[in-house]
């Protein structure tokens, strides 16, 4: 059975005010919040925005209340881990109690009303993705898998316009798009669907029996700095770099004595894989944008 939550890694964990060996209890004993979590976590919302008001199911007596990570744009899922466009910032919050309110409300998981300030924006390509991967097994209704497939559709047919790979699937991360689980009605397979907002483009990207036109020369890489991975695959005892643009990065988790994140890859040449290594001078390093976080 896959964990529940990472394991506690206390070189990062935010203890608040605590000090001494409570800090140190914290650290030792907390469970990490870098992944979603029945109280909260990192869930990257982006509609959870300026205005919102969120109900936090509250476990703990005494349960502190923290906040971070702000994004100015992104698109849903964050589907480059860091791709969203991060920033800065301060937030005002006003804070209530509803006392008994997990019984009273029968909740488990946090819940949201969203902001009334959203992206205006009206016409959209969407785009499909069912639970079947690129080998072509079936993952029985694995909304992973659909929504994966959708965001991996639409980057192929943005390349067609002249974008890199890496381009496509940076714009799918910051830009507002939607993510949708459009049906796990019938089995075997669960669908998901992409939602690209066509009005944040300079020039028409809708299908016709003219064809694509390339707009973009799609010669501009995503840059990386010292300290990032690219994907890298041993075969045979031999290291394998994947070509620009050819894997994506899937999940991260926290493994190998809680000592460093390992990245999952989704290499459209060679497959999933698991690997991390430092920086090099690669042809690669271009089709990445994961960062350590």
């Amino acid at each position: 059975m896959p964990g529940l939550a990472n394991p506690p890694f206390a070189p990062t964990a935010h203890a608040g005010q605590a000090k001494g060996d409570a800090k140190a209890k914290i650290g030792a004993e907390g469970a990490r919040t870098v992944p979603p979590r029945e109280h909260g976590g990192n869930c990257d919302i982006k509609d959870l925005s300026r205005g919102s008001k969120i109900y936090f199911p509250v476990y703990v007596p005494g349960g502190g209340l923290s906040m971070g990570d702000l994004h100015f744009s992104q698109g849903d899922g964050e589907i480059t881990f860091c791709g969203a466009i991060e920033m800065a910032g301060w937030l005002h919050l006003k804070v209530d109690i509803i006392k008994d309110g997990v019984a009273k409300y029968g909740i488990k998981n946090p819940m949201f009303k969203p902001s009334p300030i959203t992206p205006n924006y009206k016409d959209y390509l969407i785009f499909e993705g069912i639970s079947v991967d690129e080998a072509g097994k079936q993952h029985y209704l694995d909304v992973h898998i659909a929504y994966r497939q959708a965001c991996l559709n639409a980057i192929e047919y943005l390349k067609k316009f002249g974008y890199s790979g890496a381009q496509a699937y940076s714009i799918l991360g910051t830009a507002p798009c939607q993510g949708h689980i459009s049906g796990v009605v019938d089995v075997p397979n669960a669908c998901a669907t992409l939602w690209l907002p066509t009005e944040i483009f300079d020039f028409d990207i809708m299908p016709s029996s003219a064809g694509p036109i390339k707009h973009i020369k799609g010669d501009i890489q995503m840059p990386l700095s010292p300290g990032q991975v690219i994907p890298a695959r041993r075969d045979a005892g031999r290291l394998r770099i994947c070509r620009p643009a050819s894997a994506v990065a899937i999940s991260m988790s926290i493994a190998r004595g809680n000592k460093m994140p390992v990245y999952e890859y989704l290499c459209n040449d060679c497959g999933p894989f698991t690997d991390m290594r430092p920086m090099a001078e690669c042809d690669a390093a271009a089709g990445l944008s994961a960062m350590r976080k």
